[in-house]
């Protein structure tokens, strides 16, 4: 039997509301297709373009998106060739081009907080919050949203939290964290992550967090069959039953270190139960050679649309680039959830602003 995805815990029962978090989660809303709500973004570390994909489906347009890796750059080029892609370190960009875009979004690189690394915070390299919070200042958006792992909750990150929430009040922002599952807006895996949100203080009255939906997400087997069934094996719909449950969060990688598996030897365990083999990633589907009992090895693809990915975004460079741009993404199906909140706010202040 399929497990409901399991409710969000948070790390600290205070970031539910309160000083850290001022928010309520709000009522649900329908999410059908959304038309252009005239709102624009720039994106930030915008990667493979799970955030953006998202971002789009919510009906925000993108004015730019900045991305150092070049492979992730082609994949934004390959998919969407009138995008404004730009191939640049964030800590040189200069976003004055970019005053007025409603909205500051992007996930700012996780392994400073990861408790898969080292945790250095503000002392890795690879931290971009002071960039982020730079560009905020330079450009003054309306809103800021910017995604992140769990471990950026950690109680080792506290004054690190305090000194973002300080630096964007000074700008006039009012500041929040919530950590929630992937799973809760229909993602067929866990993936607890951290969302920060920032809204100019005369507008944050409107904004509440997104309501997780009332339908469970899909298990691994029910997302998967026709993909491992795709070459001819002839145990796949024996597999399907067995991956009963929904994936284990997939873990990319950071550019510096892991290749195209499934993560350590904990989450390979996790990926062994749904009769899965994460020790690395295949090329294709199983053949009508592979044993009927056999446990698989996952494609891209696959990995791809258990992140939420359309099945038609394509990703750029070889498995293991490919791997990470899908690993590391902000599920696609998540991000809607959260920016069409934000969305609902900025168009709600916008529609007051002109009643008045």
């Amino acid at each position: 039997m399929k497990s409901r995805a399991p409710k969000t815990a948070l790390l600290f029962p205070e970031l539910s509301t309160g000083p850290e978090n001022p928010w309520i989660t709000g009522s649900p809303k329908c999410i059908g297709e959304s038309p252009l709500s005239g709102l624009t973004t720039l994106e930030l570390c915008a990667g493979a373009g799970g955030q953006a994909i998202g971002l789009e489906q919510a009906g925000i347009e993108h004015a730019g998106l900045v991305e150092i890796n070049k492979n992730a750059c082609e994949t934004l080029r390959l998919n969407r060739p009138t995008w404004n892609v730009i191939e640049e370190d964030l800590n040189t960009f200069d976003g004055s081009s970019f005053k007025g875009v409603d909205l500051i979004s992007g996930g700012l690189p996780c392994p400073p907080f990861s408790v898969a690394g080292k945790q250095l915070g503000r002392k890795d390299e690879r931290n971009l919050f002071p960039a982020m919070i730079r560009l905020v200042d330079q450009i003054r958006p309306r809103a800021v949203m910017i995604e992140n792992v769990r471990g950026f909750l950690d109680a080792v990150f506290q004054d690190y939290r305090g000194y973002v929430k300080e630096e964007l009040v000074k700008l006039g922002y009012e500041p929040g964290w919530k950590l929630m599952n992937a799973s809760e807006f229909g993602v067929p895996q866990l993936r607890p992550r951290v969302v920060f949100v920032a809204m100019r203080k005369e507008l944050s009255e409107h904004f509440s967090w997104p309501q997780p939906v009332d339908i469970p997400p899909k298990s691994v087997g029910e997302v998967l069959l026709d993909s491992m069934a795709a070459n001819g094996w002839k145990g796949a719909a024996a597999w399907a039953k067995r991956a009963s449950e929904i994936a284990p969060t997939v873990v990319g990688g950071s550019h510096k270190h892991g290749g195209p598996d499934l993560g350590p030897t904990r989450a390979r365990k996790a990926w062994a139960t749904l009769g899965v083999d994460g020790l690395g990633l295949a090329n294709e589907a199983p053949g009508p050679e592979f044993p009927l009992d056999g446990m698989p090895r996952l494609t891209v693809r696959m990995v791809a649309r258990l992140q939420g990915f359309p099945d038609d975004w394509q990703f750029a460079g070889g498995k293991t680039q490919s791997y990470r741009q899908v690993g590391n993404a902000f599920p696609p199906p998540f991000a809607r959830a959260v920016a069409e909140r934000i969305k609902l706010c900025l168009t709600m202040s916008r529609s007051l602003r002109i009643a008045g």
